[in-house]
């Protein structure tokens, strides 16, 4: 049917009466159609809209702001007219003159006026209205304007009352937004949120300048780098020391324990390598075969140290191969295997990750083999009735013969921290199922064990002195037979009101009263000990400074060994004299673990005057080893200078201090789990009776 001349395409064409038939225009010399005949004004449709007129008031007094207001009234306006005046699509004029009466401040009224001027070529109001608020039927459909439109979805900030707006017909119609009333708003956050980070940014860069470096780090910064050992041209650790005026021995070997603080100061440093390449090179020594006196140790031991040696080709005596040759104890005083490498190894891994995201080490599958040779060696199962290690004297730190044969506190605390570090990096699959149940069990029974019966303060003292003996029941409370008189007499006075400590060792009928820095400050930082107990060893710490600092942190143990004490347990040992070496020498490199306590603990102000007193003697002592005499006033007889482990035990200490959220690397917070669980509860034995439930309320506080 062919369209009626002069009818906006847009508009629906309306039935008329047949007697009516709409006026056709008259050819004339105006560009104008002449007007159509005239259209009643209908009541209903002027009360429709004064009620819409009222709702979009309603509305607008929702919106927020201009621009609110104006995306709320726009639609209100298009629809409004269309509704009122759809049988005329001539009388633009009129149309116009309606909005601008009923609107006069609509603050679009300029922008839209096109749509409603004179002008033939134009469309009319409500095909304007249509064709902008008609929803298209597919995507190709979407105009241009609509597709390249800044307008997206709903205004934070803005009520969207006025999108409820029924109109009918029209139902199924949302308004157009144009603009996005928050973009304005978004761009101010993203602004300020960048002037907060310049000023911090600017606040740390003023700091790191302020603090000037000393001296000191300057001068063991030089000397940690001279330290470093290159295989195949690539760096694997550090010497044990540089001492040009002493015979090598073993100190030109890269020792696992010794290279730990080295690694942490590297990582704190961001150098990264050094510390990727000695683990995964000494993983490779792991496999290594090891014998002594035709005898193999467990194939998950890692060796004490390794040195770098050129060895001679077959073939051209000019040149040389370099290899690694290990040591697992094999060649060192006494033939002690290293208990304790495997376990610091273990906790480096997991430092190496936490600092620099790099977790793809961990997951190698050579990696997990390595990790789970260490703790098959741990778990095996034994004669021991204990879940702490067994081992022999001299099998760790202290590596000479010092009476802590059985189970010292040093391996327990490392052992746990290892266990806790193993259980964040094995991949748990299938296979890794009953190791990971193992070490679960194995951690709940030993945190238990050592917070029970390690733990000493002086209500546990009275305690002690005031045990029946020969006790010979499940429910004894002198579970091990200690025997009073075994309280020595320096402990009565020694040991303050406020604060405790971890002894050094127990087996029946024997408790090692010292106390040993190492095992009590990993026990805090691996959340071995109960909050309560790490707050009692820093407060013994400070109470006994004089003792345990003095004049060079921090001592190895207290107090020494005397008279025929000595030469009973030492077997006279002419290194370890009293107040020298291991038997209460002071150690500079137990420093870094002492402040990584500190900080954890929330008291780094201990840290701080520690690493103050080990500045001012350092570098002028030329680095030693250990000190000598009960307060470390004189540099150790036979310590060796330029100690790598002291250089890089001292910069540790201060990079941490510098950035103390850097410690998380190493601690560990309380796992509540770990104290709910116990293997007991699988057991359904009437033999099996387990202290927990007596002593509970002690371990959880």
């Amino acid at each position: 049917m062919e369209m009626e001349k002069g009818r906006d395409p847009l508009v629906p064409h309306r039935h008329v009466r047949t007697d009516k038939p709409y006026p056709q225009p008259t050819p004339r010399s105006s560009p104008f159609p002449p007007p159509p005949a005239p259209q009643h004004f209908h009541v209903s449709r002027f009360i429709a809209f004064v009620a819409i007129w009222f709702w979009s008031l309603v509305c607008v007094m929702n919106a927020t702001g201009s621009m609110g207001i104006a995306v709320a009234v726009r639609p209100c306006c298009r629809l409004l007219v269309a509704q009122l005046f759809p049988e005329c699509p001539c009388h633009q004029r009129r149309a116009a003159a309606a909005a601008a009466f009923f609107f006069p401040r609509c603050p679009h009224d300029r922008r839209r006026a096109p749509a409603l001027s004179l002008a033939p070529q134009r469309r009319s109001a409500a095909s304007l209205v249509r064709a902008a608020l008609a929803p298209a039927r597919d995507e190709a459909a979407v105009s241009d304007a609509r597709r390249l439109s800044t307008a997206a979805g709903p205004v934070p900030g803005v009520d969207r009352a006025f999108e409820r707006i029924f109109v009918q017909g029209l139902a199924a119609v949302e308004p157009l937004v144009i603009e996005r009333v928050a973009e304005k708003e978004r761009m101010l956050v993203v602004e300020e949120k960048r002037k907060v980070e310049e000023v911090e940014e600017e606040r740390v860069t003023e700091v790191a300048k302020a603090r000037e470096v000393s001296e000191s780090e300057k001068e063991a910064w030089r000397l940690l780098k001279n330290a470093v050992v290159e295989y195949c041209g690539s760096p694997v650790g550090t010497v044990a020391a540089t001492d040009p005026a002493a015979e090598a021995l073993n100190y030109d070997q890269v020792f696992i324990r010794d290279f730990v603080p080295s690694a942490l100061a590297f990582l704190l440093k961001g150098e990264t390598e050094i510390v990727r390449n000695f683990l995964l090179y000494t993983l490779q020594l792991q496999s290594w075969e090891k014998t002594v006196d035709c005898y193999s140790p467990g194939q998950g031991l890692m060796p004490a140290s390794f040195k770098v040696r050129s060895v001679p080709l077959d073939v051209s005596k000019d040149e040389v191969e370099e290899m690694l040759d290990p040591d697992f104890g094999e060649s060192a005083i006494g033939r002690v295997a290293p208990v304790d490498s495997g376990l610091w190894w273990i906790i480096l891994l997991r430092a190496y990750g936490k600092i620099t995201g790099d977790y793809t080490l961990q997951e190698r599958v050579d990696v997990q083999t390595g990790i789970k040779l260490i703790l098959n060696l741990c778990l095996s199962d034994g004669f021991d009735m204990f879940p702490t290690l067994l081992v022999t004297d001299g099998s760790c730190m202290i590596d000479r013969r010092m009476g802590i044969h059985g189970h010292p506190l040093e391996i327990q605390a490392l052992f746990y921290c290892a266990l806790r570090c193993s259980r964040e990096m094995i991949a748990v699959n299938d296979g890794s199922k009953s190791l990971l149940r193992a070490i679960n069990n194995r951690l709940s029974a030993l945190s238990f064990h050592i917070r029970e019966y390690y733990w000493v303060d002086m209500k546990k003292i009275n305690e002690i002195y005031r045990y029946k003996t020969e006790e010979y029941s499940q429910d004894a409370i002198n579970k091990f037979n200690i025997y009073p008189e075994q309280i020595p007499g320096w402990l009565v006075d020694w040991v303050p009101e406020k604060g405790g400590y971890f002894i050094g060792n127990l087996q029946p009928a024997h408790m090692d009263f010292r106390f040993f820095s190492l095992g009590n400050l990993w026990a805090i930082v691996s959340s071995l000990a109960t909050p309560r107990q790490a707050e009692g060893i820093l407060d013994l710490i400070e109470e006994k400074w004089d003792d345990l600092v003095g004049n060079m942190p921090l001592k190895i143990c207290y107090p020494a060994l005397e008279y025929e004490e000595w030469r009973i347990i030492t077997g006279s040992d002419p290194k370890n004299t009293p107040w020298s070496y291991h038997n209460g020498g002071s150690w500079p490199t137990l420093l870094w673990q002492f402040t990584s306590a500190c900080i954890k603990m929330g008291r780094p102000e201990l840290a701080r005057k520690a690493i103050t007193i080990a500045e001012n003697r350092l570098s002028n002592d030329k680095w030693p080893e250990y000190y000598d005499t009960p307060t470390g006033r004189f540099i150790g007889k036979q310590s060796r200078l330029y100690q790598t482990w002291t250089i890089a035990g001292f910069l540790a200490s201060k990079l941490l201090l510098e950035n103390p959220e850097m410690a998380s690397i190493l601690t560990f917070e309380e796992d509540l789990e770990l104290l709910e669980g116990c293997a007991c509860n699988l057991i359904k034995s009437p033999r099996t009776q387990c202290s927990r439930h007596a002593a509970k309320s002690h371990v959880l506080h």
